[in-house]
């Protein structure tokens, strides 16, 4: 997560405020293309930077929103769907042991030493899932360009 401290917020969000519609619509628009720029960052990031992709279910799942009020405007990048798995891939964790049954088929079919086997349930150890973060760091990569891309957006306007 992106942690901005701003001395004197009340001040700033009131000199915002009084600041005209076109810088404040200039700022919306900009923030909404660094949305979907950073969503297209996580976008590769899924496609093999850092995760290889087997079903693109976490790909298609990211999401960008931006909203406004009248002293802020926030965008977002975040996982939009039903993706059981996306939490530990950012983060990282430990799955536990656990049961596998089989549930489209009556079996579940292992190649073994080279030698095709068949199962109606195993016992799965559990993982150690490591941190592969692709929104926190899509962030991190491009923090420097979003503060500079709302900052000359900005000067157009001082």
């Amino acid at each position: 997560m992106l942690n901005i401290t701003i001395p004197n917020l009340d001040d700033v969000l009131a000199w915002l405020a009084a600041l005209p519609d076109s810088l404040k619509t200039a700022l919306l628009a900009k923030s909404q293309d660094l949305a979907i720029a950073l969503q297209e960052k996580v976008g590769d990031k899924l496609s093999g930077v850092v995760l290889q992709s087997r079903t693109g279910l976490l790909k298609d799942s990211i999401e960008s929103t931006t909203e406004e009020s009248d002293t802020q405007i926030n965008s977002s990048v975040f996982v939009g769907g039903d993706v059981p798995y996306a939490a530990i891939q950012e983060y990282g964790g430990v799955t536990k042991a656990h049961i596998i049954d089989a549930v489209n088929g009556k079996v579940l079919a292992f190649n073994m030493g080279g030698k095709q086997s068949f199962f109606r349930s195993v016992n799965h150890p559990g993982s150690v899932i490591p941190e592969r973060s692709y929104l926190r760091s899509s962030l991190e990569d491009m923090q420097d360009d979003i503060v500079d891309r709302m900052q000359e957006e900005a000067g157009k306007f001082l």
